[in-house]
C-alpha cells in the first residue's frame, strides 16, 4: 500500500496583531494572568470584514504551490478543515479551488473544531493510499475572530485568525503517515460549542440578544478533558509503533494552551526541546495550529524525522498520527527565500 506523505507547507497570517496588552483595554485581565493560564502573548486578528476564511486557506495555498513549484492545475482534490466556513454553502473549498485554478479538483469541507486537520490530513491520506489521486491539498484555516466574544474574557483571550496548508503525495517506502488514531465522543458536547446558527437555533433576535452566535465553552472541564485526551493517544500511537521518547524528534500539538502541551510531553517522555511550539505568538488558531506549527519549523526537519501530531477538539474530537518526515525542509526554505529575494 502506498503511503502519504507531507510534501510542502505553506502559510498566511494576518497582519494585525492583538497583544494581551490590547485586550487590558477590552475585558478584565491582564498580561500576567493571560501567559500564566495558557502561554499567549499574541495574536493575529483578520479585521478586514470583506476578508474571511477562505482568503485565508487561499493565500495559505499560494504560499504552498510557490514554494512547492505547482501549478494549481495539478492539484487533485482540496480539503478544508474549518469550523467557521465563510458560509454553510458552497463550501470554502469551493471559493479555495476556484481563487485558486485548481480546475481539476474537487474537495470539500471537514468540520471537527481544533482536531479538524489532524481528521482531514488523515483523510487526505486515505485517498493517497487508494490510489485516487496523487496531489492532495490538506489546509486548516479559521477566523476565529468572528465567533468569538470580545467581551467574555475567558475565551476572547484564546483564540486568533490563521491558515495553513500542507500537500499530501505519495511516499517513498518507509516515509509519510504511517499510523493514526482519530477519536470522537458527544457526550460532552454542550461544554465547547457554537449553540446558535444551525438547524436546532437557526438566527432570530433572540438567539443573536443571547449571544449563541459566539463560541461558549467551560474552560476547567474542557482542560480536564483535553489534557487526558491528548496524552493518552499520543502515547497511544507511539506505543503501537514501538517509539521511545528518545524516537520522536517533535511533538506537533495543537496549540490550546501551554498546560495541556506541557502535560501530554510529560506523559510521551520529551524534553521541552521536542516540542513544536508557537502559541506565544499566535494563539488557538484551532485547525490551523498543527500545520503553522509544521510550516514555522520546516527548516528544521529533516527526511526520517518520526513526528507525532496530536489533537483535541469541540465535540468532543481528538486525535494522534505518526508521520515519518518525508524531506529535508531547510533545502526547500531556503530555495522558497532566494526566490522571494530573486522575485524582489
Amino acid at each position: 500500500m502506498a503511503r502519504a506523505a507531507i510534501t510542502a507547507v505553506g502559510r498566511f497570517l494576518p497582519e494585525d496583531r492583538l497583544t494581551n496588552a490590547d485586550l487590558e483595554k477590552m475585558v478584565d485581565t491582564n498580561d500576567e494572568w493571560i501567559r500564566s493560564r495558557t502561554g499567549i502573548r499574541e495574536r493575529r486578528i483578520l479585521w478586514d470584514k470583506d476578508k474571511a476564511t477562505a482568503y485565508m486557506a487561499t493565500e495559505a495555498a499560494k504560499d504552498l504551490l510557490r514554494k512547492r513549484g505547482l501549478d494549481a492545475s495539478e492539484i487533485e482534490a482540496v480539503i478544508i478543515a474549518t469550523v467557521t466556513p465563510d458560509m454553510f454553502f458552497p463550501a470554502t473549498a469551493c471559493l479555495v479551488q476556484h481563487a485558486i485554478g485548481a480546475t481539476k479538483a474537487w474537495g470539500f469541507d471537514l468540520s471537527a473544531a481544533c482536531s479538524g486537520f489532524l481528521f482531514a490530513l488523515s483523510t487526505g491520506a486515505s485517498f493517497i493510499e487508494s490510489g485516487r489521486h496523487e496531489k492532495v491539498l490538506v489546509i486548516g484555516a479559521d477566523k476565529m475572530s468572528s465567533i468569538t466574544d470580545y467581551t467574555d474574557r475567558t475565551t476572547c483571550v484564546l483564540f486568533g485568525d490563521a491558515a495553513a496548508a500542507v500537500l499530501l503525495e505519495p511516499a517513498d517506502e518507509g516515509y509519510g503517515i504511517l499510523d493514526t488514531i482519530e477519536q470522537i465522543d458527544g457526550a460532552q458536547a454542550d461544554l465547547l460549542c457554537m449553540p446558535a446558527g444551525g438547524s436546532l437555533n437557526p438566527p432570530t433576535h433572540e438567539t443573536i440578544d443571547k449571544k449563541m452566535h459566539f463560541l461558549h465553552q467551560q474552560g476547567r472541564q474542557v482542560f480536564r478533558y483535553a489534557v487526558e485526551g491528548m496524552a493518552d493517544v499520543s502515547v497511544e500511537v507511539m506505543a503501537r509503533n514501538g517509539l521511545t521518547g528518545d524516537d520522536v524528534r517533535y511533538l506537533v500539538p495543537h496549540q490550546a494552551n501551554l498546560r495541556i502541551i506541557d502535560a501530554t510531553a510529560r506523559r510521551m517522555g520529551l524534553t521541552k526541546d521536542k516540542v513544536m511550539l508557537n502559541i506565544e505568538r499566535y494563539g488557538n488558531t484551532t485547525a490551523a495550529t498543527i500545520p503553522l506549527c509544521l510550516n514555522d519549523w520546516e527548516h528544521e526537519l529533516r527526511r526520517g524525522d518520526n513526528l507525532v501530531l496530536s489533537a483535541f477538539g469541540g465535540g468532543f474530537t481528538w486525535g494522534a498520527m505518526y508521520v515519518k518526515w518525508a524531506y529535508d525542509g531547510d533545502k526547500v526554505a531556503a530555495s522558497a527565500e532566494a526566490e522571494m529575494v530573486a522575485e524582489g
